[in-house]
């Protein structure tokens, strides 16, 4: 049991922690990635004519996080905080000597190995639609689009990410979030999204102990390098709340909290 679950947990932990409670926050308040520079690919496609059995807007996900812990969360901020900036943010920088198209390839590259994660949670949201257009986009991007350094699937024939996960599942089918979590290095949570994080490492490729079965020190190199590539295209956006805000935690906090609801509610 250990065996198995240690190396899922510490990939995970790479996997969150090198992007932190900020550079979690920077996804809610920014555009996609690839939005920066062509169109958005990471919104969710449109919903079909199937029947929706939850689409019930008496049951809406509420923006709203209780915050109990909050005199604990905002300790834990803070050392997320300066380990962002003191830490990741200038490795980032440094990865900025990749030419920016070269970057937008590895982080296409990395979305389109996340396909698993994206497809099954299509599938138990009972959405056959997004399911399609995830298993579509997989095929013609591992091919045309050599092993996803391309997206042809969204730039020729319009097939967008549908950005999906277990926490989101949870939500679909009325599980609340709980309370509002703050983990050390791991970033802004709860623990519906907590629970949820766990889940779909055993479907994601890169932490699954079950069909890849990458060594430790192997998913810690991918991961680190993903969340380091995505920090590097950030346009710096919480830097920005840092200097704006007068409490970039409450910020984060219910940013992040209103993104989680309405993806939750596509």
């Amino acid at each position: 049991m250990k065996r198995l679950f240690l190396p899922l947990l510490c990939g995970l932990g790479l996997a969150w922690g090198l992007f932190l409670a900020p550079a979690t926050f920077c996804h809610a308040a920014s555009p996609s990635i690839e939005s920066e520079t062509a169109s958005p690919a990471g919104q969710t496609g449109e919903t079909g004519d199937f029947s929706d059995p939850f689409d019930d807007p008496f049951a809406a996900e509420d923006s709203q996080i209780a915050d109990p812990l909050e005199p604990v969360n905002r300790g834990i901020f803070w050392f997320n905080d300066k380990l962002y900036i003191y830490l990741f943010k200038p490795l980032a920088r440094g990865f900025r000597i990749v030419p920016e198209p070269g970057r937008l390839a590895i982080d296409r590259f990395f979305s389109n190995l996340g396909t698993p994660v994206r497809l099954v949670n299509c599938i138990l949201q009972l959405k056959p639609k997004e399911a399609g257009t995830e298993l579509g986009r997989f095929v013609v991007n591992s091919t045309v689009g050599l092993l996803g350094l391309f997206d042809p699937a969204k730039s020729w024939l319009g097939w967008k990410k549908q950005e999906e996960d277990l926490g989101q599942t949870f939500g679909r089918y009325h599980v609340g979030q709980g309370f509002y979590l703050v983990l050390p290095v791991f970033g802004p949570s709860s623990l519906r999204d907590g629970i949820g994080l766990l889940g779909d490492g055993f479907i994601d490729p890169i932490t699954s102990p079950w069909y890849v079965k990458l060594r430790l020190w192997e998913q810690i190199a991918l991961k680190t390098g993903d969340r380091i590539n995505v920090l590097s295209i950030d346009k710096d956006t919480y830097e920005s709340i840092r200097r704006e805000q007068l409490d970039p935690y409450l910020f984060v906090r219910d940013a992040w909290a209103q993104q989680r609801a309405a993806l939750v509610e596509d």
